[in-house]
């Protein structure tokens, strides 16, 4: 009798069971959220404890931050791809009219030469992160509207470029340079992936490096940065500070750190410590093997999320497919520029480093992307796909 009803039991809930998330991939998203947490405790206490008087101040809001983003991303993993591809376009008009009401005077925040949030009481909105997924979600659509027409250069490739152009144009009002390089460079990637020609490819890549260097040259602000990077030393108390202190941070960290919560340099030396050069406490605390472990931890994100577009591909899923590509793109760029500021290979953009950094906006973006990346992979289970 008894082992009647289990199968009864087992026949009627065998339909209504959730496929697992990818094990890889949450491991890595848990790992670096919790490892995050750890460094901007660490790396904020002395900060807080002098501005606020609480040296968990920064922590406690970081806490709230990730539990925000993992509450979108649940919500975001369990919802329908169709609802993603069919409301592209909207999401690209919303992402538009952020980025034009935040620089207009009076609504948007100036903070430190820049107007980049909406602050409602204590809570600040940076849309140039929200603009981030919403440009993912818009092209991946477009990429699969537009499969027959993207190999030629008119109807594929000039028409996203002139959406690139206004949003790029809006980020360089605020100005965000750094949040325009990750989206260009996402959306560029994920065309040459959707299969647009070769050196239709190659000439969007040259009129973006050409575009960025006449936005250099025309800007003292931008080119000052420039200078300052290729050779930080020579005004090491100026534009080459911040620079110079993340590469003391590396240099005092060696193979294994000075220990955790042991770093000089967060002593109100490296600014930013706890937002976008928290590699470079992490290289001081943790060494070179710290550092080595946040690397891998991305790239195992960005490899499970290129498996989980492959997947997609094979059960017939070309938006998810190109959704996947995106989400994957998107976070591994933006690590990877951010990784290429702290170790002064490239030039300061004020980038977080994603789903670590201190920085609501941020977190709860990096957050909805790999929202993004499971309902592809939930959906990819539930039809029974394979990676």
């Amino acid at each position: 009798m008894s082992s009647a009803l289990f199968t009864w039991v087992q026949t009627r809930t065998a339909g209504h069971r959730r496929p697992p998330a990818d094990p890889w991939l949450m491991g890595a998203v848990g790992t670096l959220l919790l490892f995050g947490t750890v460094m901007v405790y660490s790396a904020s206490i002395n900060l807080a404890a002098r501005e606020t008087g609480h040296d968990a101040y920064f922590l406690f809001r970081h806490t709230l931050h990730v539990c925000v983003g993992l509450g979108v991303m649940w919500l975001t993993s369990r919802s329908r791809l169709t609802f993603w591809e069919r409301s592209g376009p909207a999401f690209l008009i919303v992402a538009v009219i952020l980025l034009a009401a935040v620089i207009i005077p009076g609504l948007g925040t100036h903070i430190n030469g820049s107007t980049r949030w909406f602050r409602f009481g204590g809570v600040a909105l940076q849309p140039s992160e929200l603009a981030k997924g919403f440009m993912v979600i818009y092209v991946a659509g477009y990429l699969v509207r537009r499969q027959e027409q993207l190999r030629q250069f008119t109807q594929g490739i000039l028409m996203i470029g002139i959406v690139l152009a206004v949003v790029g144009m809006l980020l360089l009002q605020e100005p965000d340079l750094g949040t325009m390089v990750v989206i260009v460079s996402t959306v560029l990637a994920m065309l040459f992936l959707g299969g647009v020609r070769l050196w239709h490819f190659m000439v969007c890549i040259a009129a973006g490096i050409a575009s960025v260097g006449i936005l250099t040259l025309i800007s003292p602000y931008r080119l000052e940065r420039v200078t300052g990077f290729l050779n930080p030393w020579a005004d090491p108390f100026n534009t080459g500070f911040q620079l110079v202190q993340a590469l003391i941070a590396f240099g005092r960290g060696e193979w294994f750190g000075v220990g955790l919560g042991a770093s000089v340099q967060k002593l109100f030396y490296l600014p930013a410590a706890h937002t976008d050069f928290l590699l470079a406490v992490i290289a001081e605390e943790l060494g070179f093997v710290g550092v080595l472990g946040v690397m891998a931890l991305f790239t195992i994100l960005v490899f499970r999320a290129f498996a989980i577009a492959r997947a997609a591909e094979n059960v017939g899923l070309e938006y998810g497919a190109r959704l996947a590509q995106g989400c994957g793109l998107l976070l591994g760029l933006q690590a990877m520029i951010n990784m290429g500021v702290n170790l002064g290979v490239l030039p300061t953009k004020g980038l977080t480093l994603p789903l670590m950094s201190y920085g609501g906006s941020s977190m709860v973006s990096s957050c909805f992307v790999v929202g993004l990346l499971l309902a592809v992979d939930r959906t990819v289970r539930a039809q029974g796909g394979v990676r």
